[in-house]
């Protein structure tokens, strides 16, 4: 029987265990998926039109605001929810077949998530730097991109149950303020220790989509769509580190 495993997001079923000394490369895969999904929000945004690739409220803000002004609609933008849903869906599904197969949903699904950023890659540079919005290959990138970072959202649910969200920042970043609260205000040792915990649970992902963003502008800014090649190159590093882990 297999021992448990000691990492707190890493899911059981996987039954992924740790290199020599505690260390395991899982235990820096929220920090490289943060990256990713900074730089590929980024990158999206500035490629597309505006349209977010990881966030959902954003794309509802800036869908409505198009409605609302008159604006020419973005067939992206009215796909982004439904799609993004729809894959959400779609993964978790997947991932309970592999689960009754006794398969690690976690390597599968980081390299769906790979196959769809190639494609994301693909078809932006395809498009070019000008194109039409409207147009069905840059319908396409649009949804390669969010269809990545669905399957994200969901990997990290599934298969790293414990971890903070490594593409929704507005979340993280009160918890982790919160938790700093709790460190300057209270003098109850078992309060500061547990707050101290998440703090530090949760800055790695921050830090990383922050940096993430400030790649991906840059990239972008100097290699248009090529920039790209950095989330993919990120989520090849992501299944490889998987791979490494013993079973």
């Amino acid at each position: 029987m297999h021992n448990p495993l000691k990492m707190p997001w890493v899911e059981r079923r996987s039954q992924p265990a740790a290199f020599g000394g505690g260390f395991s490369w899982l235990s820096i895969l929220p920090l490289v998926l943060s990256l990713i999904a900074g730089s590929t929000d980024t990158i999206g945004f500035l490629s597309l039109n505006g349209l977010f690739t990881a966030h959902i409220t954003g794309n509802l803000v800036v869908l409505y605001a198009h409605v609302i002004n008159g604006d020419p609609a973005i067939i992206s933008y009215v796909l982004a929810v439904p799609v993004f849903a729809l894959v959400l869906l779609l993964t978790r599904m997947f991932a309970s077949a592999l689960e009754r197969a006794g398969i690690s949903t976690l390597q599968a699904l980081l390299l769906l998530e790979l196959l769809l950023l190639i494609g994301f890659l693909v078809c932006c540079v395809i498009c070019g730097q000008r194109f039409d919005a409207n147009s069905g290959i840059a319908i396409a990138a649009g949804m390669f991109g969010v269809s990545a970072m669905a399957v994200q959202t969901a990997l990290v649910q599934i298969s790293l149950t414990k971890a903070p969200s490594t593409a929704v920042m507005t979340t993280n970043i009160a918890h982790f303020m919160l938790a700093l609260g709790e460190l300057l205000t209270s003098r109850d040792d078992e309060i500061i220790t547990s707050a101290r915990k998440r703090a530090i649970h949760i800055f790695p992902v921050i830090l990383g989509f922050g940096i993430g963003c400030a790649l991906g502008a840059a990239g972008q800014s100097a290699y248009g769509s090529w920039s790209l090649a950095l989330p993919a190159g990120l989520a090849a590093l992501a299944v490889a580190m998987s791979v490494m882990v013993r079973y």
